[in-house]
Formats: C-alpha cells, structure tokens, sequence
C-alpha cells in the first residue's frame, strides 16, 4: 500500500466523517428573545453615539 493513498484515503474519510456528524447532530433552537435582545441593545449604542457625535 502505498503511503500517500493511505493518508489521502484517511483525509478523505475524517472529512466524510465529520460531515455526517454534524449533519446528525441536532440543531439548536434560536431563541428570538435573544436576536431582538441584542438588536435593541445595537440600536441603542447607535442612538447614543449618533447624539455624541450631535452634542459636540
């Protein structure tokens, strides 16, 4: 056997492998709190910036 088969074969298949495993893997729920949690919060620090930059 020749040794760059074996370790291309062994790239090949962990790759293989680790596809299939997350494709398995069950998905995590979103959590829609969170996302809209996190876009006020953005929109807040753009409010605040935004009357910094005005109160100059």
């Amino acid at each position: 056997m020749d040794s760059k088969r074996f370790w291309m074969g062994m790239g090949i298949g962990m790759v293989t492998g680790s596809a299939l495993g997350m494709m398995a893997a069950p998905r995590k729920r979103n959590d829609g709190k969170k996302t809209i949690s996190r876009a006020l919060k953005g929109m807040g620090d753009v409010i605040e910036d935004v009357s910094a930059v005005l109160s100059r």
